[in-house]
């Protein structure tokens, strides 16, 4: 995997700077609302992943030829008026899939956003590894629409676009480990309102909830102290979410989420613990575990340790230096 790119950000100026509308695919556009073009358009990308979140404020139609070999899936982030795609209406936060060598054609009736990511074919069987439909391939092989839920689809969107945001001002900060955790949390803001709308599979024998667990834990394990996201644990066992959720309710009644935040908190407070004084920050050390919002990590880091992580890194910082000025007397 490559390593994380800031391809592009910039505001329109003109509705021929949607003909990048999605990060390497050409995009054929044409304006229908009257008015100048004004919008915004950014393109992440992650090794040959790429995320791209635009708005505009008039109508659009916008044509893709059947030449781009990737696999797209776009979300509705906002629209004032009617959004098609082929014979799809689209409603706020649905999920819209453009296969490969696929003709797409969508009409934007009035100001709209949206979000889009392309990638191969080849990776959703390691992006969405565990749940049996999704992690087919021949799934993403037919232009396909998903109804967002409500709730889950609003939560869903407003996360996506933060971790844009934030991925843009502290995109120097990621390293290689770091940027596929990012790559799967992108992934799983639309991902969470496919599976929505999919029928419970409740098929196949449970396994053990404890052995499941004690499965999970050696990978954990062998992952270090590197962030390590629900889909790739999945992916590597070969489990649902369901199955995973239900086991780790039955353990630790708490979803996998939630242990795997507790778990990526308890590693953040042994860094800051140990690191020597100036040698990083508590901003960095965040980040490193997969947080990006740092005001919400404070309120988990204090729910959880009743300490602010400024405090253990201070702490660590105190107690260095008071070894180091009693080590003379020791000697002595």
């Amino acid at each position: 995997m490559g390593q994380f790119l800031l391809v592009d950000s910039c505001r329109l100026d003109g509705f021929e700077g949607l003909r990048q509308a999605v990060h390497g695919s050409h995009v054929d556009v044409m304006q229908l609302g009257r008015g100048r073009l004004r919008g915004t358009l950014s393109h992440l990308g992650i090794g040959d992943f790429s995320l791209s979140i635009g708005s505009f404020n008039v109508g659009m139609r916008t044509q893709r030829v059947s030449s781009d070999d990737k696999l797209i899936v776009g979300m509705l982030l906002a629209a004032e008026e009617r959004v098609a795609h082929w014979s799809f209406d689209m409603q706020l936060n649905d999920v819209l899939v453009i296969p490969p060598l696929v003709e797409h054609d969508g009409v934007f009736h009035g100001a709209s956003a949206y979000a889009a990511m392309r990638f191969d074919l080849n990776e959703v069987a390691s992006l969405f590894g565990g749940e049996a439909r999704l992690s087919d391939p021949d799934t993403w092989r037919s232009r396909g629409h998903f109804r967002a839920d409500l709730e889950t689809g609003a939560i869903a969107s407003r996360r996506l676009v933060r971790i844009m945001s934030y991925l843009r001002t502290h995109q120097h900060r990621l390293t290689p480990s770091t940027a596929d955790f990012w790559k799967r949390s992108i992934v799983e803001c639309m991902a969470a309102n496919v599976m929505s709308s999919l029928p419970p599979d409740d098929a196949g024998w449970l396994p053990s909830a404890r052995r499941l667990i004690r499965r999970v834990e050696d990978y954990l394990d062998e992952a270090g102290t590197r962030p390590v996201h629900v889909s790739e644990i999945c992916a590597a066992l070969g489990v649902s979410r369901r199955t995973l959720h239900r086991a780790f309710q039955e353990v630790f009644g708490l979803g996998p989420v939630s242990f795997l935040r507790h778990k990526r908190l308890c590693a953040v407070h042994s860094i800051l613990h140990e690191s020597a004084p100036g040698s990083t920050t508590v901003a960095a050390v965040a980040m490193d575990q997969g947080f990006y919002e740092l005001g919400r990590f404070s309120q988990y880091y204090f729910a959880m340790f009743g300490e602010r992580p400024s405090q253990t890194l201070g702490i660590s910082t105190l107690q260095t230096a008071g070894t180091t000025s009693r080590e003379p007397s020791a000697v002595g």
